[in-house]
């Protein structure tokens, strides 16, 4: 659990280290993120309400922006305007060419609207956290948004809130979960889907996850292992091939879709990252620990994925071949997936 510290203890610490990344700051005081946000309320920082029914609406009024989703290993970074809304009690949606969201609401937890002057000027973000404090989604203006509609955007959601925020514990991820006994009825049922969102409903039925399914699987028709290197071969395959890709980064309470290509390829030490012009991808290759190559059928044909995990079991992020039309195939994509070195039985 993060620590108990005062807000006024919070922001000494800040001066002394202003240029830190939020995220890595609050870590290394022992708080949480929305710790850190909350105690420079009045100091930059407004809570405002957390409920995306009233936040997405609110958010496209402020034009071009980039939506930023991330865990802890990847963080999805995409320009574009927040445009059609679609509500709902378990998920809610954004739906739009560029920013593609599903949203969990019951982790929208706590929001603010934040201020803050930086080397560069003016920034101006509205910062999404769960229960634990930990960044569920953020928006960041950008000099081409709506600057005078800030204002009353902001106003239109403030909450009262306090400069102390108590957190929970952080739950761990959901450790790869097996039922051997339904083993066979998990293939006869998985050649049967029309749709890639009947899987999970399918593993619940039966007493598993999604990693456990994979790897009770693995070698199988529809479950391929993958060797460690085959995300870094991906992304520089996908790039070289000119290949459009559908690419999901997300947390327990947000799910942030690419759809396109990938160009601009640069690895930096452990990082594997996608630099264009619209969109960039920051992944931790070392935190990958199991990479698997997943085939589902569909009405439209089978779905092939990359679905990389960590060594807890999170999903990291799923890479889907996009279709450019209704009678496309995916047959580029396929070559590159067929194209990854397998896992070597020593880790499988």
């Amino acid at each position: 659990m993060a620590q108990k510290q005062t807000a006024e203890a919070i922001r000494a610490a800040r001066k002394e280290d202003p240029k830190s990344r939020d995220r890595d700051f609050a870590d290394r005081l022992g708080i949480s993120e929305a710790q850190l946000v909350a105690a420079h309320l009045d100091y930059g920082v407004r809570a405002i309400t957390a409920d995306p029914d009233k936040l997405m609406p609110a958010v496209s009024q402020l034009g071009e922006v980039m939506a930023l989703t991330r865990n802890e290993s990847a963080v999805h970074e995409r320009v574009g305007t927040y445009g059609e809304y679609h509500s709902g009690a378990h998920a809610a949606m954004v739906l739009g060419k560029e920013i593609d969201l599903r949203i969990f609401p019951k982790h929208w937890v706590t929001a603010f609207a934040i201020e803050q002057e930086t080397e560069n000027g003016l920034r101006r973000t509205v910062q999404v956290f769960d229960a634990a404090g930990d960044a569920v989604h953020k928006v960041f203006l950008r000099e081409e948004s709506k600057h005078d509609a800030w204002t009353d955007v902001v106003e239109s959601l403030v909450i009262e809130g306090s400069d102390t925020l108590d957190v929970a514990d952080r739950l761990p991820a959901e450790a790869a979960k097996q039922n051997p006994a339904k083993r066979d009825m998990l293939l006869s049922e998985w050649a049967k889907m029309t749709d890639t969102h009947q899987f999970m409903r399918l593993t619940s039925k039966l007493g598993m996850n999604r990693l456990g399914a994979y790897r009770m699987v693995a070698g199988e028709d529809w479950v391929q292992p993958l060797d460690l290197s085959a995300p870094a071969m991906l992304l520089d395959a996908v790039a070289q091939a000119g290949q459009e890709v559908i690419l999901f980064v997300g947390n327990r309470g947000m799910i942030q879709i690419h759809w396109g290509p990938l160009v601009n390829i640069r690895p930096m030490g452990p990082w594997l990252n996608v630099l264009d012009d619209r969109f960039d991808l920051h992944l931790r290759g070392d935190h990958v620990a199991e990479v698997y190559a997943v085939t589902k059928p569909t009405k439209r044909g089978a779905a092939l994925s990359i679905e990389m995990f960590d060594a807890t079991g999170m999903l990291i992020a799923q890479v889907f071949g996009q279709r450019s039309g209704e009678d496309d195939d995916l047959a580029g994509w396929e070559a590159i997936v067929s194209a990854l070195p397998a896992a070597s039985m020593e880790t499988v």
